[in-house]
């Protein structure tokens, strides 16, 4: 973090969880909309501080990001988030299983 060694990096390939490409997917459209850029994202990546940093995965980070970049931009609020949220929750925990 902020040029601290981070130790070894593992190159092993893995397969992506659907809600992992999805994550990537609405990065990509929120960027292409104009709600966020690469330098938005990683604002949030650098402010969330080091042990939100280190206890979530790559993806949770992006999620994190997008997300705030999104209520930042005037996409949605937290209160619309917080609902939508609720609402896929309620689903149950099998929802979104398709690949």
């Amino acid at each position: 973090m902020g040029g601290d060694p981070a130790g070894g990096i593992n190159h092993d390939q893995h397969d992506f969880a659907l809600w992992e490409k999805r994550v990537d997917a609405l990065m990509v459209l929120a960027s292409s909309a104009g709600l966020m850029n690469t330098d938005s994202l990683r604002r949030v990546l650098e402010d969330m501080g080091e042990e939100a940093y280190e206890t979530m995965s790559y993806y949770e980070r992006w999620i994190a990001s997008v997300s705030q970049n999104m209520v930042e931009s005037g996409a949605f609020s937290t209160a619309e988030l917080a609902d939508k949220m609720a609402q896929i929750k309620a689903r149950g925990t099998t929802y979104g299983d398709a690949t």
